[in-house]
């Protein structure tokens, strides 16, 4: 029996999907022109508090407060580069697109991201506790109306936050991601060597119904199909600083509802 009152905090969220013959029809369209162009998204540094979108014109991208959709398809995402930046375009020396095994084009060579010294914090460049590899996280969003999602990474200071909301708000209760309507805010925080940084904060907006996420579910396939084909990394960006620390070999930290810490068994 479907939920009402859930369905209707979402606002006038519209459902748009991929089907069968418009699948084919873009393989057929982009073949040989490579990947499919996700429009993508970053976190803003420095603490900023709008998200900047691609819009019509490339010189004058849209800005938002937040991002509402329903996440498709998320995963983690390694990127690793052996010289520091230097304006330049090179590619990285290592990239993983699960997370797990990292593969080093010049030789060939596929790295396991566990155990690796450059994934270890403490082997940052800058001498600080952070690590030499970029660990980051993409979220495919659909947004209302759209049949394709946005690719938004997130950096690691925007990890435990959307951790914790998996953990205690969708699979807790069980849901899976592509469930629900999840609303996507932007928040100021500061290191502890005063460094201003910008955070993601996640929130439900609402449920799907059971014929919606049936009608979804052609469209995940896709997208995940997709997704391990988007190369990890492209141009090296900029170092920021993020306040990481070394994570859990076992429990997720979260606060409960009542303010209370408990402990999750999620793998970080």
């Amino acid at each position: 029996m479907e939920n009402k009152n859930a369905l209707a905090t979402r606002g006038n969220f519209k459902l748009a999907t991929l089907n069968r013959d418009a699948m084919q029809a873009m393989a057929e369209e982009l073949d040989g022109l490579g990947n499919v162009p996700f429009d993508q998204v970053k976190v803003p540094s420095g603490g900023g508090l709008a998200f900047e979108l691609p819009g019509e014109d490339p010189d004058h991208p849209e800005t938002a407060s937040n991002l509402t959709g329903i996440i498709i398809v998320h995963h983690p995402v390694n990127a690793y580069w052996a010289e520091a930046f230097n304006g330049g375009n090179e590619l990285p020396d290592c990239s993983s697109i699960d997370g797990k095994r990292g593969f080093a084009p010049d030789t060939g060579e596929v790295r396991t991201c566990d155990g690796c010294p450059f994934n270890a914090f403490g082997s940052a460049k800058d001498g600080s506790n952070g690590k030499a590899c970029k660990n980051g996280h993409r979220i495919y969003l659909l947004r209302s109306g759209e049949a394709i999602p946005i690719l938004l990474t997130l950096p690691p200071t925007s990890l435990k936050t959307f951790r914790n909301y998996l953990a205690k708000r969708i699979v807790l209760r069980g849901k899976r991601c592509y469930n629900v309507v999840t609303k996507i805010t932007l928040a100021k925080a500061k290191s502890s060597k005063g460094v201003t940084y910008s955070t993601c904060n996640f929130a439900k907006a609402g449920d799907l119904s059971d014929k919606e996420s049936a009608a979804l579910k052609p469209t995940i396939e896709w997208v995940s199909a997709m997704a391990q084909k988007v190369p990890a990394a492209e141009a090296k960006e900029p170092e920021q600083t993020y306040p990481v620390g070394p994570k859990s070999d076992k429990f997720i930290d979260v606060t409960d509802d009542d303010g209370s810490d408990g402990d999750l068994p999620f793998k970080d």
